[in-house]
Parts: C-alpha cells; sequence; structure tokens
C-alpha cells in the first residue's frame, strides 16, 4: 500500500479505537493488529501513541474549524443570505455547525468533546485549538455585520462558542442513548434555543455596558 494510503489508514483505524474505548485502553498493538500491519511499520508513520492520538485530534479539529468556516462563510456571502445577516444569525449558524458536526461524525466527535486525556497539557491544547480559532474567526464576522466593539464581539463569540460545544456535547450523548431522554427536544429546537439564549442572553447584557473588556481573561 502507498505510504500516504497507509498513513490515512491508520488515522482512520487509530480514530474508531481511540473513540470508541479511549486513549488509555488502546495500545499500539490493538493498532497494528487491526490494521494488519506490523508495529515497525506502525511506528514509522507514528513514533509513540500520543503521538498518534493527537494526529486524529488535529484531523478532526481541523475537520470541525472547516465545518464553522463554511458556515461562516455563508453568512458574507450575499448570494446565499435572504436578507442581510445579523449576530443572531451567526450564532445561529455556528452553533448549527458543532451540532452537526457531533452528529455527522458520531463517536469520533467524543475526541474532542469527551476526551479522557486532557489533563495533558499537549492533548488539551489541541483539543481546545479549534474552539480559540473558532471563537477567533467567530468574533471577526460579528465585528464585521453587527456595531459590537471588538472586545465584545469576543465576549459573545467565547460565549456562544462554549455554548455550542455544550449543544454538540449533548447531540453526542443523545446519539449514544439506547432509549431517548422523555420529552427530549429535536436537534433544531436545541440549536434554536441554545442561539437564542446566547444572543439575547449575551447581546442584552452587553447593550446595558455589563461586559468584561477582556474576555479572554475570563
Amino acid at each position: 500500500m502507498p505510504r500516504l494510503e497507509r498513513h490515512a489508514q491508520l488515522l482512520s483505524i487509530a480514530q474508531d479505537l481511540f473513540a470508541a474505548h479511549g486513549f488509555h485502553h488502546i495500545s499500539m498493538d490493538d493498532i497494528a493488529e487491526r490494521a494488519d500491519v506490523s508495529k515497525p511499520i506502525l511506528y514509522r508513520h507514528f513514533p509513540s501513541k500520543l503521538d498518534l492520538y493527537l494526529a486524529v485530534v488535529d484531523e478532526r479539529g481541523q475537520a470541525l474549524v472547516d465545518a464553522v468556516s463554511a458556515a461562516l462563510a455563508t453568512l458574507e456571502d450575499p448570494d446565499r443570505v435572504e436578507g442581510s445577516a445579523d449576530g443572531h444569525a451567526v450564532v445561529h449558524a455556528v452553533v448549527r455547525a458543532y451540532v452537526d458536526f457531533a452528529e455527522g461524525s458520531g463517536v469520533a466527535a467524543s475526541l474532542l468533546f469527551e476526551s479522557d486525556v486532557t489533563r495533558d497539557t499537549a492533548v488539551r491544547s489541541r483539543v481546545e485549538g479549534p474552539d480559540r480559532r473558532n471563537a477567533e474567526a467567530f468574533a471577526r464576522v460579528l465585528g464585521r455585520l453587527t456595531d459590537l466593539t471588538p472586545s465584545q464581539a469576543l465576549t459573545v463569540a467565547w460565549t456562544a462558542t462554549a455554548m455550542a460545544r455544550v449543544a454538540a456535547t449533548d447531540a453526542l450523548l443523545k446519539q449514544q442513548l439506547d432509549e431517548p431522554w422523555e420529552c427530549s427536544p429535536t436537534s433544531e429546537e436545541t440549536v434554536d434555543l441554545v442561539a437564542q439564549f446566547a444572543w439575547r442572553g449575551i447581546h442584552g447584557m452587553l447593550r446595558r455596558g455589563g461586559a468584561a473588556e477582556d474576555p479572554s481573561s475570563a
């Protein structure tokens, strides 16, 4: 098998195993056996289990960033938006992107939303990196489409991104349940409620002058 194909195969197998069983319960032997390769071949591609795990996390993280970027780009495309996009539309689009990502990725989304090794500084930085990048892009779009100051836009973006992450984790949990929760809202209802709560609550606070000037320090 060509090197690039083998690399992609190993990433895919590792993603499935890490997502299903967690970092600590999977060994390089398990991955090599599932891929039907020798351990020396596996180690040629990834020097350690942590390197392989980080590569998997980075791949899923980039997929999430791409999903949010596409959602934000749509809002700034006049040919694809009916009327003018506002702050609530931006928040809704980001929450929708997170939930869609979780539902589309299935258990693999747990690598970003429920990682079992976030006490490791390197892993935590990589797991949280996509949220930081998304919040910064989010804030830039809010700044262009609303009258928010840069610090206010970042306050909204950081808080709404955190809420989008919670909504995505909730969607992932629902997928894993054998029986749905009683009176559980649909994904669309969840997205609508979270977006309304985030935008109206945070924006209302900002208009009353209650926002912190440096949201990154919170």
